[in-house]
């Protein structure tokens, strides 16, 4: 594990399941994940907490590049579990806006599912997220520099 990728930069957990970012902005924040052992509960399949995971880190980034790269703190998540995600399916992951205020953003998460032998046109949902977050919190002198690294990122993807 490269600790200078840019998934372990922008959000180290989701990099050790795995999740690779496809898209950073602040409209739309996307990826994907093969779903593997790691990320599994006892009946291989996708545990609901990595998708709450996902959900969490999607939203937090894009509320966090659209407040102009404050620090932003997740206050609700909302997750609606459709179907199971089994082990070797890829979990495509998609965030979005619903709404973007000064103080208060709300992000709409979506996975979706394929097996490795299927189309991409062929997906399923897996779960639909609502996460809401607070937005500006002052940034502690110790990781001053996040935004900047953030940025750094961004523009490499």
């Amino acid at each position: 594990m490269d600790p200078k990728s840019p998934e372990f930069i922008i959000d180290p957990p989701l990099k050790i399941l795995g999740f690779v970012f496809e898209e950073l902005s602040a409209t739309r924040v996307a990826g994907h994940l093969t779903v593997t052992e790691k990320c599994c509960q006892p009946f291989k399949v996708l545990h609901g907490g990595v998708s709450a995971l996902i959900a969490e880190g999607l939203a937090s980034l894009g509320a966090g590049i659209a407040s102009g790269y404050k620090r932003v703190a997740g206050i609700h998540l909302s997750i609606h579990h459709l179907r199971p995600a089994a082990l070797g399916d890829i979990v495509f992951a998609e965030s979005f806006p619903v709404s973007v205020g000064k103080n208060i953003q709300v992000w709409e998460v979506r996975l979706w599912k394929i097996k490795k032998t299927e189309k991409p046109e062929n997906k399923k949902m897996v779960s639909t997220s609502r996460v809401t977050l607070f937005c500006g919190l002052p940034i502690p002198d110790h990781v001053k520099d996040a935004p900047d690294e953030l940025k750094k990122v961004i523009s490499k993807l």
